[in-house]
């Protein structure tokens, strides 16, 4: 029953993290018109002035606590996978990671970038580690959109490297978020929906 209870909190937080995270990103970059999608890093809105880093930090540790809880119930969705629960706690190191971004602005160096390249990196890695697990637990849909979603916070970054978007880096930023994002909001409504069928 606590398990139960729990999964459902968690795939709440899953579904909301990426809501509150964007909401306050996109509110953010709204209150600093100077910010540029190709020339700005995402980390540029928290050392504004004004309502911007507000805005931006308070909406990154918010929505780092949020994807805390949401990983912490993978634990309990995945069953006990080795594998699984090694990607669940990376996960959560990520989460970590994310919360120590909007507590270290972009002046708190280096304690900062450590932040962002461990939130950036760890994120992919935990994907592929689920990949497996969902592979061995023969959960061959879930294992592809997982991978894809590993794939492409990975690719934008090598495409930033490669090709460059411009000087700044918001946009391979943005492309991994919304990957992170779409898994969290897919796993968050398969963790409600598996409480519900605990309940019943």
């Amino acid at each position: 029953m606590r398990a139960n209870i729990w999964l459902k909190i968690s795939g709440v937080c899953g579904i909301l993290t990426p809501i509150i995270a964007f909401a306050c990103i996109f509110l953010a970059i709204a209150s600093w018109p100077a910010f540029s999608w190709t020339e700005n890093a995402l980390s540029d809105l928290g050392v504004q002035e004004g309502l911007t880093p507000v805005l931006f930090n308070n909406g990154l540790i918010v929505s780092g606590f949020l994807a805390f809880v949401f990983s912490s119930g993978l634990f309990v969705l995945m069953n006990g996978k080795t594998l699984a629960r090694i990607g669940a706690f990376v996960l959560v190191l990520a989460d970590l990671a994310l919360v120590t971004i909007g507590i270290f602005t972009e002046n708190a160096r280096p304690m900062h970038l450590y932040a962002s390249v461990a939130f950036f990196v760890l994120y992919p890695i935990s994907m592929f580690f689920h990949v497996v697990a969902f592979v061995r637990m023969n959960k061959v849909k879930t294992a592809v959109f997982t991978f894809l979603v590993g794939i492409a916070a990975s690719v934008a970054w090598i495409m930033q490297w490669v090709i460059g978007f411009g000087s700044g880096v918001a946009i391979p930023e943005t492309v991994a978020a919304l990957s992170a994002s779409a898994w969290s909001m897919v796993m968050g409504l398969k963790m409600t929906a598996k409480s519900s069928i605990f309940h019943h």
